[in-house]
């Protein structure tokens, strides 16, 4: 994979630009270990799932080999469950350099860069094959992914496989629009996410993902919509018995750095950091997939109930009209949105 060229590539060409961005902010770069300047520099990774999830043992495994690849002067530490907030909390911190790394859903990013809007429609990608190739196109994306860099101070470090959404909910299976009416689902916090869900005829309520479960508990809310990994791993299929398969979106998730604390490395160990990026990308989709299954599995043991029987022709002539008026706003959407057409011509699911 070309990944780790690319945003090294964006990285030392937008140096000047994103330091001067940061102007006289914190100073970012990890907490050093053991005193004074020859100590280990530790990168605070955050995460708003748990640890039994893919991409936090890929991020992990991460920290091992980037520690052992630099003589132990650089490592990750990975801090699971919101330990540092809300991923809209996160990424501010993230900005401005408290926190050196995260995890991020793709919606988030919007209010950053409303151009990621393209890889968070629904429907977009018709399979993990085709969205692979997207991500696999370092060309296509490198503008989209150092495009904070210089307002943000955040760099893009790859886009990573979350999975296949579905709606779940306390009440009934979801067949058709006319199931979702009245129900209150949450939803991811972004305007785009607000809007889809809506469409599809349900009542949208964005909030944290550590808010569900007692939302979901207490009546606030009457379900969500997430991939079998979390509805298992965050204990909703405990509280929320019906998954219907609506398949409304696959979006990434990202993995960013502050880009002050990249650029502070030096080249040797800029370049070793980056080029271990695609072996997390590959550890993390290839584990999502085994991950999903198995978490299928341990949800329909406590008698979660999973429904293929849906409409999704019906979904998806509902929200068209969104997803054709987002990807003509301009020529940068258009241009990916046809790259993902194209893509799913070739990869069919």
């Amino acid at each position: 994979m070309k990944l780790s060229k690319l945003v090294l590539t964006g990285a030392i060409g937008l140096v000047s630009l994103s330091l001067a961005a940061c102007g006289g902010g914190s100073s970012s770069g990890g907490s050093s270990e053991g005193g004074g300047g020859g100590g280990k520099t530790v990168f605070k990774l955050a995460f708003n799932q748990t640890a039994d999830h893919p991409q936090y043992k890929a991020a992990v495994e991460f920290g091992k080999k980037l520690e052992e690849a630099t003589d132990g002067r650089y490592s990750v530490k990975v801090y699971p469950n919101e330990q540092l907030g809300t991923q809209s909390d996160v990424v501010q911190n993230l900005s401005n350099g408290t926190v050196e790394m995260m995890y991020i859903g793709g919606p988030v990013m919007e209010g950053f860069n409303s151009d990621f809007i393209v890889y968070n429609l629904p429907y977009m990608f018709d399979g993990y094959e085709a969205q692979q190739a997207i991500f696999d196109n370092d060309e296509l994306n490198k503008d989209l992914f150092i495009s904070v860099e210089g307002s943000k101070n955040i760099t893009v470090l790859a886009a990573l496989y979350a999975g296949v959404r579905n709606v779940y909910n306390s009440k009934h299976p979801i067949v058709t629009p006319n199931d979702l009416q009245g129900l209150k689902i949450r939803v991811q916090q972004s305007d785009s996410q607000v809007e889809m869900i809506e469409a599809m005829g349900a009542i949208a309520s964005p909030m944290g993902q550590g808010d569900v479960y007692s939302a979901l508990q207490t009546g606030v809310l009457d379900g969500a919509e997430n991939n079998e990994t979390v509805y298992h791993a965050l204990k909703h299929d405990e509280v929320a018995k019906y998954y219907s398969y609506t398949k409304h979106l696959m979006i990434p998730d990202y993995l960013l750095i502050n880009t002050q604390a990249l650029n502070k490395l030096d080249d040797a160990d800029r370049a070793t950091f980056l080029g271990l990026i695609p072996e997390l990308r590959d550890q993390a989709n290839t584990g999502f997939l085994e991950f999903a299954k198995e978490s299928k599995a341990e949800s329909e043991k406590i008698g979660a109930q999973f429904n293929d029987d849906v409409d999704i022709a019906a979904f998806k002539e509902l929200v068209q009209p969104m997803v054709d008026n987002a990807v003509t706003q301009n020529e940068v959407r258009k241009q990916l949105y046809d790259a993902v057409q194209k893509a799913n011509e070739e990869h069919p699911a």
